[in-house]
């Protein structure tokens, strides 16, 4: 018997933790007949932890090349933060396996301290991933895209945990992101399928 994925683990809990059926307002505007709160998710110790996995196996599986991971607060936060230790744990066990670093993008810049919109890694030239937790209309990632942008970074991808298809998200979040590819983990139908199979 072969031990499951990182990502199959991932969608297993994602499905049970995650997922609910019902009728809600999302934040796009529109409602649907299910809701993705990734966060719970992320947010689980164990969670965490395949999470961070299985993005990184991801960007290794396109052949990313990237020195750090961000995203728009708070959805990405777990996120980086969940990569970037993973990094640091393949690391001691894989010398010569780059550590991505994080980076958190603010949806406004401070209005005190350093007043910048940027916290955490920051360096000009740097190729770096964008990571969201779900994508509908893609517009939170596309402000933490373009804020790395102006900060002088380069996106190397686009990761979300979960995209909804939604008939305009891809579109924008892959035009924003000019050639650099968008990958996503999971659908949400993956995601449903996974709930139901589980009831």
């Amino acid at each position: 018997m072969t031990t499951p994925t990182h990502a199959q683990q991932l969608l297993s809990l994602l499905a049970r933790t995650s997922f609910r059926l019902g009728q809600f307002k999302l934040s796009s505007g529109g409602t649907s007949d299910y809701y993705i709160d990734c966060r719970t998710t992320t947010l689980h110790a164990e969670g965490g932890r395949l999470t961070g996995h299985a993005i990184l196996e991801l960007l290794e599986e396109h052949l990313v090349d990237a020195e750090a991971v961000g995203g728009l607060t708070m959805g990405a936060d777990p996120i980086v933060s969940n990569v970037a230790t993973a990094s640091a744990w393949r690391a001691l066990t894989n010398p010569g396996v780059p550590l991505l670093n994080g980076f958190l993008v603010r949806k406004a810049e401070k209005a005190h301290g350093t007043g910048r919109r940027i916290e955490g890694f920051l360096r000009e030239g740097a190729r770096v991933v964008i990571v969201d937790d779900v994508c509908t209309t893609g517009a939170s990632t596309i402000n933490a895209i373009e804020a790395a942008r102006e900060a002088g970074m380069i996106v190397a991808a686009v990761v979300c945990i979960v995209e909804r298809e939604e008939a305009n998200g891809r579109p924008a979040v892959e035009a924003a992101a000019a050639g650099a590819p968008f990958l996503r983990l999971f659908t949400a139908n993956d995601v449903r399928a996974e709930h139901i199979r589980q009831q």
